[in-house]
């Protein structure tokens, strides 16, 4: 899977801006307040943010390899 460098961008600032700082507020307001499911939420987060790196990831290394050749 190849990805225009706009749509890189974007999801290289959500996993590695976005993503973390939700998946911590999220934490830290459930801890607050006592919500019973926001370490549910928190780990959903983490596996998505986890997902998307992945794919940019597997984006930019296809990338890389057409730039080689």
């Amino acid at each position: 899977m190849k990805m225009k460098n706009e749509t890189y961008d974007k999801v290289k600032w959500l996993v590695m801006i976005f993503m973390p700082a939700l998946t911590a507020l999220v934490g830290g307001l459930g801890k607050a307040y006592g919500w019973e499911t926001s370490e549910l939420a928190v780990t959903t987060l983490n596996l998505l943010t986890a997902f998307l790196g992945a794919i940019t990831i597997k984006s930019s290394l296809n990338f890389e390899k057409e730039d080689d050749q």
